[in-house]
Formats: C-alpha cells, sequence, structure tokens
C-alpha cells in the first residue's frame, strides 16, 4: 500500500542548533518509532488503553509498588494539577523564589489551581529546611494562607542537583510540620545521571508525595505525568486531572512515549548526553577570558555573565536567553541531541564575539 500523498515539506534547518531550551529539540527517533507502533486499530479512550496500563507496571519499577501514573499534556498542567491533589481550597504551597511555578507558568498554578505561593529567595535555587521555615508558620491563622506543600524542583531553575540526602531532609522538615512535599521533575532524568543513583533515590525513598514526571525535555514529542508515590497524601486525581483540562482522549500516544523513554535505558542515555554536553561547554567557557559561569554546573545547564553587547551579537548566531538581562546574565541549556560539534561551534562563536 502506498502512502497517501501530502503537502507537507520540511520548513527548517536540521542542521541548525542552539542553545535556548531542551524544549528545542525535536523527538528522540526511537520515540517516534514507539508512537508509530501505538497507531493503528482502536483502542479504548482516556487512559483504559493497552499502553497506559504497561506504562504503570513500568513507573512501578522506577519509584515503588505504590506508585500511580497520571498522564498529562505538558510540565504546567502536572504541576497545576499535583499542587492542587494536595491542598486544600485555603492551601498554600512553600517554594523557592525562582521556582517554575512560581516564574514560568503564567500565573497557571494561582490561576487555574487557586493556590498561594509562598517563596523563599535562595542562593542557588534549592531549598532547606531553614529557608522553609521563613514560610512555615501560620497554620492557625484565618488571615494568611495555610501553608500545606513544600514544592521543590529536580534538577532546579539554575541547574543545581539536590541530594537524596537534602532532600529527605526537607521531606522529614515538611512532614514534621503536617506538610506534603511535591517534587517538579521535568528535569529529573539529568538529575540522577548527575547524581548517578535511581530517580527512586531521591523521590520515594526519602520521603516524596507526588512527583511531576517530566519527559518532553528528555526527548519526548510531548507528554509528562502525575506520579503518585503516597496515595494518602491526594485526593481525587482522576477529576482533578479531568477538571484541569489535562485529560488525553488519545491518551495512548502519551503513554507509549513515557514508555519508551523509562522501559529501558533511553531516559538515561539522553541525559547524559545532555549533561555531558554542558560540562564541555562548561569547561571551554572557563577558557574565555571576561565570561563568568555564575552557579555550578550539575545538570544541563551553563548560567554565565558576560558583556552585554556581546551577548546581542552572539544571539545572532545561536539562540539562547538572557536570565537577567541587566546584569548580563545568560542561560545556555543543552539537549539530548547536543553534540560535540554544536558546543565546540558555540565556543568558537563566542571567542570571535569577545574578542570582536
Amino acid at each position: 500500500m502506498n502512502p497517501p500523498k501530502t503537502d507537507a515539506r520540511r520548513r527548517h534547518d536540521p542542521q541548525v542548533r542552539g542553545f535556548a531550551s531542551d524544549n528545542y529539540a525535536g523527538a528522540h527517533p526511537e520515540v517516534l518509532a514507539a508512537l508509530a507502533l501505538a497507531n493503528g486499530g482502536h483502542q479504548i479512550a482516556y487512559g483504559e488503553d493497552d499502553y497506559t496500563g504497561h506504562l504503570q507496571q513500568v513507573i512501578r519499577g522506577h519509584f515503588g509498588a505504590g506508585a500511580e501514573a497520571f498522564p498529562v499534556f505538558n510540565g504546567t498542567g502536572a504541576n497545576v494539577v499535583a499542587l492542587q491533589a494536595l491542598t486544600d481550597r485555603w492551601g498554600a504551597v512553600i517554594c523557592a523564589e525562582s521556582a517554575h511555578i512560581n516564574v514560568d507558568e503564567g500565573g497557571a498554578p494561582e490561576r487555574m489551581g487557586g493556590l498561594k505561593l509562598l517563596t523563599v529567595a535562595t542562593p542557588d535555587g534549592k531549598l532547606t529546611p531553614e529557608l522553609i521555615d521563613r514560610q512555615a508558620y501560620g497554620w492557625d491563622d484565618e488571615h494568611r494562607a495555610m501553608p500545606q506543600v513544600v514544592s521543590i524542583t529536580q534538577n532546579t531553575e539554575l541547574g543545581t542537583v539536590y541530594t537524596p540526602d537534602e532532600v529527605r531532609a526537607i521531606c522529614d522538615h515538611a512532614h514534621r510540620h503536617g506538610m506534603k512535599v511535591h517534587l517538579d521533575g521535568a528535569r529529573i532524568a539529568n538529575a540522577a545521571a548527575s547524581l548517578d543513583v535511581p530517580m527512586r533515590a531521591f523521590t520515594n525513598a526519602v520521603g516524596v508525595d507526588v512527583l511531576s514526571f517530566g519527559g518532553t525535555k528528555n526527548g519526548a514529542l510531548f507528554g509528562e505525568a502525575v506520579v503518585v508515590l503516597n496515595r494518602d497524601a491526594v485526593s481525587h486525581m482522576k477529576h482533578l486531572r479531568k477538571l484541569s483540562m489535562q485529560l488525553a482522549s488519545k491518551m495512548r500516544f502519551v503513554s507509549v512515549q513515557l514508555e519508551a523513554l523509562l522501559a529501558k535505558d533511553l531516559w538515561l542515555r539522553n541525559a547524559r548526553r545532555a549533561n555531558e554536553m554542558a560540562q564541555r561547554l562548561a569547561e571551554g567557557v572557563r577558557a574565555v577570558h571576561g565570561v563568568e559561569i555564575l552557579h555550578p554546573v550539575q545538570a544541563n545547564a551553563v548560567f554565565a555573565r558576560l558583556p552585554h553587547d556581546v551577548s546581542k551579537r552572539l544571539q545572532k548566531r545561536y539562540r539562547f536567553y538572557f536570565w537577567d538581562e541587566a546584569a548580563g546574565d545568560v542561560r545556555w541549556m543543552c539537549a539530548f541531541d547536543t553534540t560535540e560539534d554544536d558546543v565546540d561551534g558555540f565556543l568558537a562563536a563566542l571567542k570571535e564575539e569577545m574578542a570582536g
């Protein structure tokens, strides 16, 4: 049978690379192959398909026998659904000031989830029990939103990584105060690759209650999942997912992507590649006079400070974002498909513009 004719055509140069975001990368070929295998025929809609059923087994292999996955469309949806499931209507969430839920989700936790975010300034994007205590008070004060959840990001928005012991300390502290713990794992694979430990080592094994598992930044076409690790911590997940417009009718196409990443080691291979390229980039940047690396490079992000005019010229050659334009701070991200040649080409361009 001949394939159907189409007027679709490639409208971009696949050789072009940037360092703006790991979201810029396409889907991994193994993920696309899995999507093709899941296509054809009829499967029950709304998550009762064979692929979503099998995904539960795969998730439990990583996060324990009690784990349950609820596939969703995107990371914002995963975070909003997860935080709603952990809070009452009067509840609040303690998070780092730099947290994605605070600065990069367009107010979705507040407007869609009805949540109050209690933010804490951190030097490196990481919360500690002591920092949490700056907002962990007033549970009986009806004039203040009640702190019910601590949300951490692994790895953080500044590219730093919590150790398992650091996460355990946060979980123990939060639970002693009657609060629950949510982990935003948009780049959880990069954190596990950096630490060289299984993902469970800093999630269910140390007390995290609910996880937002990220696939898109690690080679999926689209799709994340809310992973419930402590079923006693949440309520009405299925209803909240639907109410939040995150219930996919053809869920098999979300689930099979996550299965492709997690069933073997694709998730880890992709994350290691991105992390290794960030290390290569950082090593090269350190040799460029006048460029300062701002934070430890522990995953797939490099934060740097350089002259503003140099960054503006460099952006005409490679896409990347300012993190704090007034200060001259930029963020360079590596993806699962970033190559050594990509990094070396960028470093050569950086040196040219710095000498410019």
